[in-house]
């Protein structure tokens, strides 16, 4: 007989890989209870938050944890040691964290993570296979934001070397670096270059001791644009699950260095995912949260068009075109007030009259007024310096061939198309790609009524294709 459960059968096996990690962290069960209580309670997860030592002490002796636990008690375990502990290794099984946990994860552990992912073939395969989460696009409650900031202050190292204002700009010099290649050559250029420098030196240095508050402060915030840089690339490239991972550490970044605004630019960037992947209604919630408080009112007025233009586009999305319109306005007011003499951050370098002019055309498409979209598109083209910010210049170009196939327009998008496929050489994109082959699917039944320009553009869209494939 059981004699803890008082059932007949055979004693349960004791968790020797929970034991060894316990061991390892070198926790008493009463001290491994109160860490799964405070990773319970950032979660919400009520059942956890007041777990006591003999929980810990049964779930050794080999009685299975119910529902999240094996989860929580990865992240506890995580914490303490300062690398990803999984559920397989403490000898459990268990559901995916759930949405509040994968934000309270531990960021730094996050980042190593990832830096797994990025070099490991195996691990790499598991995060994609994961999948794009819907449920993990829930934003954190406004106590959350607290926690994280408290978490960031109270990070300290004893040990060198000490990061100093030097180390952070060369830093800054490489985002910025890595920033302008991916707005010329698209997310599939050189992002795992991006990738492995974040999780190896930038996260060492995250781990360092700092010179200053402010320093701290800093790096925390030129890592979450870095990181914001890793989900931007990789949604550009379709690695959507890849892409919401580096945007959530990216927030995770932003917050623990209380730079509400660059949690806001990251949170529309979320949004402008889940508008492409389908997602309207989460993707108005992420949007209206990018302009909520702080990360609205800090944010330059650039930088708040920005965050204006998206919520209109996901507004667009969710079929309130009233709502769409006032929100196109307001990010023409507050592009329109952006001067020279703005304190405004580095990341926004991109967005100007063009990049505006194609985020209204993609809200009017969605809305349905072509002709509208069309003269949008075609002042985005106009007014784009195309060598700079080559990727988005193909996009828009494939768009606006899209629309006046549409209206039957066709040789006039063969022609727009041609000039896309031109602008595409180099460009290594996810974008780019699927608006080849939105062309491809277009120009079908052109092609089948023996228009030369069609089957000529068809076939290079082809020879496109299947070079971006090799």
């Amino acid at each position: 007989m059981n004699k803890r459960t008082g059932k007949v059968g055979a004693e349960p096996r004791r968790n020797v890989k929970l034991a060894a990690v316990i061991a390892e962290a070198s926790w008493s069960h009463a001290q491994l209870a109160q860490a799964v209580c405070r990773v319970a309670t950032e979660a919400g997860n009520e059942r956890l938050m007041s777990v006591g030592r003999s929980h810990v002490s049964h779930w050794v002796a080999g009685s299975m944890p119910s529902a999240d636990a094996p989860a929580i008690l990865a992240e506890a375990l995580s914490r303490r040691l300062g690398r990803v502990v999984t559920v397989e290794e403490i000898g459990l099984s268990g559901p995916r964290p759930p949405a509040a946990l994968a934000w309270s994860a531990d960021t730094l552990t996050t980042l190593v993570d990832l830096g797994r992912g990025n070099v490991d073939i195996e691990r790499r395969s598991v995060l994609r296979a994961a999948g794009y989460s819907v449920a993990a696009l829930a934003v954190p409650s406004e106590a959350w934001w607290d926690t994280m900031a408290r978490r960031g202050a109270q990070r300290s190292a004893r040990t060198a070397p000490v990061i100093g204002a030097g180390d952070l700009d060369a830093i800054r010099e490489m985002a910025d670096i890595f920033t302008r290649i991916d707005q010329r050559r698209g997310g599939g250029h050189a992002r795992t270059a991006v990738a492995q420098y974040l999780t190896s030196d930038v996260a060492s240095a995250l781990r360092a001791a700092h010179s200053s508050a402010n320093i701290r402060r800093g790096l925390f915030s030129t890592a979450g644009e870095l990181a914001y840089l890793c989900g931007w690339m990789a949604f550009d490239n379709a690695e959507h699950a890849t892409a919401q991972r580096y945007f959530t550490v990216a927030v995770q970044l932003a917050a623990e260095a209380d730079d509400p605004p660059l949690a806001g630019h990251v949170l529309r960037a979320m949004a402008h995912q889940a508008v492409d992947l389908g997602h309207p209604r989460q993707a108005v919630q992420l949007a209206k949260a990018s302009l909520s408080g702080r990360r609205s009112a800090l944010a330059s007025p650039r930088e708040r068009a920005l965050l204006e233009v998206d919520h209109a586009r996901a507004l667009a999305a969710d079929g309130h075109g009233s709502a769409a319109a006032k929100a196109l306005l307001r990010a023409e007011d507050d592009l329109a007030s952006a001067g020279d003499g703005d304190d405004e951050p580095g990341r926004v370098f991109f967005f100007g009259e063009a990049s505006l002019a194609h985020e209204t055309a993609c809200t009017l498409r969605d809305l349905g007024d072509l002709t509208a979209a069309t003269s949008q598109f075609r002042r985005s083209v106009r007014t784009r310096k195309a060598a700079t910010f080559t990727r988005t210049h193909a996009v828009t170009l494939g768009y606006l061939g899209a629309i006046q196939a549409r209206q039957g327009a066709i040789d006039e998008a063969c022609s727009t198309w041609s000039s896309a496929l031109d602008a595409m050489d180099g460009v290594h994109s996810g974008r780019t790609r699927q608006a080849v082959v939105d062309m491809r699917s277009a120009l079908s039944p052109f092609r089948a009524r023996g228009i030369p320009a069609a089957a000529e553009l068809d076939h290079r869209a082809a020879r496109c294709i299947a070079s971006a494939a090799r």
